[in-house]
């Protein structure tokens, strides 16, 4: 059988349509979704690379924070944390011409991976030195959270105030016993009891 060169004509275009869409269906079709699988996986790495160094730079602008607290504050054991806390609050009282008139830890009931112990405290003094005890629990080197205040005017028309105030501190179990540093912002370096 022969074929016309019109017949030929067609089968050869046939032939060609039908092996590109099967060199389309086998060839260029996988690869297509493989580039576009491996552009998304990209961006999505991308994603994490930039998460990851954002983190790493967290870390580092953090690092010398955490040294301070680890090296100065933070205790590993209850009974440390409560003494720095009870020591310091003296100290700072003190210091800022407040005068103590309760401090006392609360009952803790809570079991966290970093546990809290909360304390209470109410005394009285000037706004002046309110506001330079509070500074001082601010810029504490030690791990200290006021969660708590209330100040009000004991004799109305003066400046003699009553403050009375909830705080926090935290510890870390199993952390590594750290030798205190120097210039620990007045935590128990007089060893006031009172």
């Amino acid at each position: 059988m022969s074929l016309s060169k019109r017949e030929t004509t067609i089968f050869a275009v046939a032939a060609v349509v039908v092996v590109a869409a099967m060199g389309n269906y086998l060839v260029v079709s996988p690869l297509l979704g493989a580039r576009e699988d491996a552009q998304v996986r990209r961006r999505g790495l991308a994603t994490k690379l930039r998460r990851a160094k954002a983190t790493l730079e967290e870390n580092r602008l953090l690092a010398p924070r955490w040294q301070e607290m680890t090296g100065a504050g933070i205790k590993n054991q209850d009974d440390e944390a409560v003494s720095q806390v009870l020591h310091a609050m003296r100290d700072w009282a003190d210091g800022a011409g407040v005068s103590l008139s309760l401090l006392q830890r609360e009952r803790q009931t809570e079991k966290t991976p970093l546990p809290t112990i909360a304390f209470q405290a109410a005394g009285t003094g000037t706004m002046e030195s309110v506001s330079k005890l509070l500074w001082r629990m601010q810029n504490a080197t030690i791990p200290v959270r006021v969660t708590e205040l209330q100040v009000w005017a004991r004799t109305e028309g003066t400046d003699d105030l009553s403050i009375q105030m909830r705080l926090s501190t935290v510890y870390l179990p199993g952390l590594a016993p750290t030798a205190p540093t120097a210039g620990t912002a007045g935590t128990a370096s007089k060893g006031v009891e009172r």
